[in-house]
């Protein structure tokens, strides 16, 4: 039985650090003092042809939510550079 506990936590461990990473290597882990402004960010997005309704920070990224094309999508940005890193419509 401690066998098994040891095994799944040890796993739980492993997978866990495996997704924090990828997480992170989305947007790196830059300090906030170096990221480009929110107003930076709207522009940016503005410049991509995004018309944005709100800005948000999640994971260490800039998401930005808005409509292009007629359709609302979230738009995920680096903090720091402003590339985009990610994207997610309505279908």
């Amino acid at each position: 039985m401690k066998k098994i506990l040891v095994t799944t936590l040890l796993a739980a461990a492993v997978f866990g650090g495996v997704a924090h990473a990828e997480e992170e290597g989305k947007c790196g882990s830059v300090p906030q003092d170096k990221w480009m402004s929110t107003d930076a960010m709207k522009a940016k997005a503005t410049e991509l042809g995004y018309d944005v309704r709100q800005v948000k920070v999640e994971d260490g990224c800039y998401e930005v939510y808005g409509i292009k094309d007629g359709k609302k999508v979230e738009v995920i940005f680096n903090p720091e550079t402003g590339v985009q890193v990610g994207a997610d419509g309505d279908d």
